[in-house]
């Protein structure tokens, strides 16, 4: 029996980070698998179930419901390792996740989306392709600075900001076509957080 039930959508980078920490953190869930542009999504939209229009959320024992991927790992981590109880190690977490939604994730994962899904090809210009990789190579040089001295991006333990992060750069080479062989360090803390106990890949859906 649980107490908590994720909806989210299998193919989501976003989705992904909330089913990787509770992987991480071992705890028991209800997952509702919604994908793009499905039935099932327009029912939850009339439902009301997701409060900002969006997935993931995530519903709690009292049926309050949590929408954003970065909010939902906030209140997942909070009292467990994955947040630093330090205010200035959890300000930085925070700003890695700020970084990672307003700079990182509107440029690696959509030109991920444009490539991948089909309902969205006719938006995939050469001129956006190319602009999107540029874009994206910056960034990721950003954060290959960044960790080339360090193993994880806050401290010297993994946190949700490496989960935020993750969640799209894991899969820039395979869905975006990003030249990630030039970041080496991105490539080693990928690894890292790959070998931990209990992660599980964007491919494992819960039944």
């Amino acid at each position: 029996m649980t107490d908590l039930t994720l909806y989210s959508m299998p193919s989501s980078g976003n989705s992904y980070k909330a089913r990787l920490l509770l992987a991480f953190l071992e705890r028991p869930y209800r997952h509702v698998g919604i994908e793009y542009e499905t039935p099932e999504l327009d029912a939850t939209h009339k439902a009301g179930t997701l409060p900002l229009k969006k997935l993931p959320v995530l519903q709690l024992k009292d049926g309050t419901r949590l929408p954003e991927s970065n909010a939902i790992l906030c209140y997942l981590a909070d009292g467990t390792d994955w947040l630093p109880p330090n205010p200035v190690d959890r300000a930085q977490v925070l700003a890695w996740m700020f970084w990672e939604q307003n700079q990182h994730e509107s440029v690696i994962a959509v030109r991920a989306a444009l490539l991948t899904y089909a309902n969205r090809q006719h938006f995939a210009t050469p001129e956006r392709l190319a602009d999107l990789l540029n874009r994206g190579h910056a960034l990721l040089a950003q954060m290959e600075d960044h960790l080339a001295p360090r193993d994880w991006l806050v401290g010297d333990f993994p946190t949700i900001a490496d989960i935020a992060l993750y969640a799209y750069t894991h899969s820039a080479a395979s869905k975006g076509r990003f030249e990630m062989d030039r970041f080496p360090s991105i490539q080693a803390w990928l690894d890292r957080l790959s070998n931990l106990p209990g992660h599980i890949t964007l491919d494992d859906i819960p039944a």
